[in-house]
């Protein structure tokens, strides 16, 4: 018989609750000849998918090019699938699968970079990447989130379809990678490598490990990441749209600073008078708005704060002065924004935006850029795919790969701690090359799209800085529930976009108290090991944890268990609604002093106590948080 001796009433119903949604509990036999012994449950965890070359299938009709395919076995369970399809002369190459079939076993749910889709239900699901949105990955893992394999083509630049999906009749997995799909400039090679990964380690350690792939092919290294890129920020977005005011900002960045905000975005709508939220008047990038840019600028770094300013790259409103002098060089008009899309094609293209944004940082001493509409820089059926008629390039992408590789490196030359961000969905792992900060997509008040975002961004990130999306909440919120748009952002940058001067005096505390927090453990929250739970459930935990401390995101009631390994301080961050926090560790932490935070900061209980090897209950009010010291 095997019992688990419960400290309280709570941690009986947690065990029961949640044992069979999170890890095994470590209980003590009882029985005859058992005592002293201790026996840990392990989840069921099936054999590594063997991989043979002859499970996978090319398809698709060829013409003049022939195929062929080789694996390679790079280590234990890991693999590399080669494809090149050739022609004797150019041609444009056609669309083709590669196709293959696993058994569905200790498969749970699945993660890929499509922020749409329902992650648990692995039954279908699919994904197109290109340079400039998403990335060509999936990673399937079992109920204890780890991998059973992950997925990955080595062509980040031209569109590559990765889909998989279930079969009913013998319950096994179908893979499909799609090349290709894209017309194409002619050529005699297309090749691509395929990374399989079956072995059993965490799904997000399988994911870090392609991401770090990807940056050790040619053409794909990661820019450096300067220290401001990991500077809290506020934006302007959200609190003001294209609504901006010099003196109402600056009102606003005042309080900022002094919460501990150390970046501006000051985004679209400082570049026109037009407030209709469309581009129509885009693309001459004159401050009409602020007409003394350079003195705003000196204002802002007055505060100690650097200044980063919003530009939207391949945009030239219809109404814009330009507009005019790039007739017959655009991709496409934007009707329903009144705009057209530049074609980086032209040299004299790419050299106007590169120019507009060395000119900019010259003339008003910007320290960086929010880059945005990069994923319209694509090829339709109508583009002409060849180079001639003043383009150099034949292939949209990789002129857009250069036009965004010049600008990092141009910019760089200038100031080498320029900072760069991009938005979802246009991340990648070409992506890092030319920027250095990524944010989730636009969630404005809904802090668990924005939890799910960041954590998304981090898992491919590598070192490149994550950023949250801006977060906001109405005034009347009580401050708990507008604590939880930080909280839910806790292991990436926040950016805050909110008018602080029309918010109540406890919000700002909340704000200041929980901003401190998070600069006094940036290194343990950005730089720790990232462990997140449970990708379907929308991350219920997520822990980081460096030089022996750890810090636990608390989204649900779930139990929050430490890796093994020696920690002198823990911290359990209670963002959620309830006060129930259950703690298990594999090692026990002895003496300790306990201090518990409400949401504003303000210390509310402190004593001591001992924690053994086993499952610990604590106590913090909604958006508090618990503070482990060993003693």
């Amino acid at each position: 018989m095997l019992s688990c001796p419960p400290s309280n009433p709570w941690t009986v119903i947690a065990g029961i609750l949640l044992f069979p949604i999170l890890l095994p509990l470590a209980c003590t036999p009882s029985g005859p000849g058992q005592e002293g012994q201790e026996e840990t449950w392990s989840p069921f965890v099936a054999p590594p998918f063997e991989i043979t070359e002859d499970v996978f299938t090319l398809e698709g009709d060829l013409g003049a090019f022939t195929a062929r395919t080789q694996l390679l076995v790079v280590a234990e369970d890991l693999y590399e699938l080669r494809v090149r399809v050739e022609a004797p002369k150019p041609e444009e190459p056609p669309e083709f699968q590669l196709r293959w079939s696993l058994p569905a076993v200790d498969v749970a749910a699945f993660w890929n970079t499509n922020l749409s889709l329902d992650r648990v239900n692995y039954y279908r699901n699919s994904l197109e990447s290109r340079s400039t949105s998403g990335a060509p990955v999936i990673s399937l893992y079992n109920p204890g989130d780890m991998n059973r394999i992950t997925i990955a083509a080595s062509d980040a630049l031209n569109p590559v379809g990765l889909r998989s999906y279930v079969r009913e009749e013998d319950a096994r997995l179908y893979f499909v990678l799609t090349f290709c799909s894209e017309r194409m400039p002619e050529t005699t090679v297309y090749e691509a490598t395929v990374r399989i990964d079956a072995r059993g380690i965490p799904y997000y350690d399988a994911l870090g490990a392609v991401t770090d792939w990807w940056a050790g092919q040619p053409g794909y290294e990661a820019a450096p990441v300067p220290d401001a890129a990991l500077l809290p920020v506020y934006s302007t977005w959200y609190s003001f749209h294209q609504n901006l005011d010099v003196d109402e900002v600056l009102a606003e960045l005042t309080m900022a600073a002094d919460m501990g905000y150390e970046v501006v975005i000051v985004d679209d709508g400082w570049q026109t008078l037009d407030t209709q939220r469309g581009y129509r008047f885009t693309g001459d990038w004159k401050p009409e708005r602020i007409p003394d840019m350079k003195g705003f600028v000196d204002a802002v770094h007055d505060l100690g704060m650097r200044f980063m300013l919003w530009y939207s790259v391949p945009l030239v409103g219809e109404e814009s002065e330009n507009f005019s002098r790039f007739q017959g060089k655009y991709l496409r008009h934007w009707e329903s924004q009144g705009a057209y899309v530049l074609d980086p094609r032209y040299p004299e293209v790419r050299e106007f935006i590169i120019g507009t944004y060395l000119q900019a940082m010259a003339d008003w001493g910007l320290d960086g850029f929010k880059l945005d509409f990069i994923g319209m820089l694509a090829a339709n059926e109508s583009t002409v795919l060849t180079a001639e008629g003043g383009r150099d390039y034949a292939s949209v992408n990789e002129a857009a790969d250069r036009l965004m590789t010049d600008i990092m490196i141009r910019l760089r030359e200038e100031n080498p701690e320029i900072l760069i961000e991009f938005r979802q969905p246009y991340i990648g792992p070409l992506m890092r090359k030319y920027g250095n900060m990524f944010r989730g997509v636009d969630a404005p008040n809904n802090a668990w799209a924005n939890r799910a975002e960041v954590t998304d961004v981090r898992l491919l990130g590598g070192n490149t800085a994550p950023h949250s999306d801006m977060f906001m909440w109405h005034a009347d919120e009580p401050v708990e529930a507008a604590a939880l748009q930080f909280l839910n952002v806790l292991f990436a940058v926040p950016q805050l976009s909110v008018k602080l001067t029309q918010y109540p005096e406890s919000h700002r505390v909340m704000i200041r108290a929980w901003t401190l927090y998070w600069k006094e453990n940036r290194e343990t929250l950005m730089r720790g090991e990232f462990i997140p739970s449970s990708p379907g459930s929308v991350y219920p935990v997520i822990l980081a944890h460096r030089d022996g401390k750890a810090i636990a995101g608390v989204y649900s009631d779930a139990v929050v268990r430490l890796p093994d390994a020696e920690f002198d301080a823990v911290d359990l961050v209670n963002a959620k609604a309830s006060s129930g926090l259950v703690l298990e560790l594999s090692r026990p932490l002895g003496g300790v002093e306990v201090r518990v935070y409400d949401t504003q900061g303000k210390e509310i209980d402190r004593h001591r106590r001992t924690l053994g090897a086993s499952i610990h209950s604590f106590r913090a009010p909604p958006s508090g948080r618990v503070e482990i010291r060993r003693r």
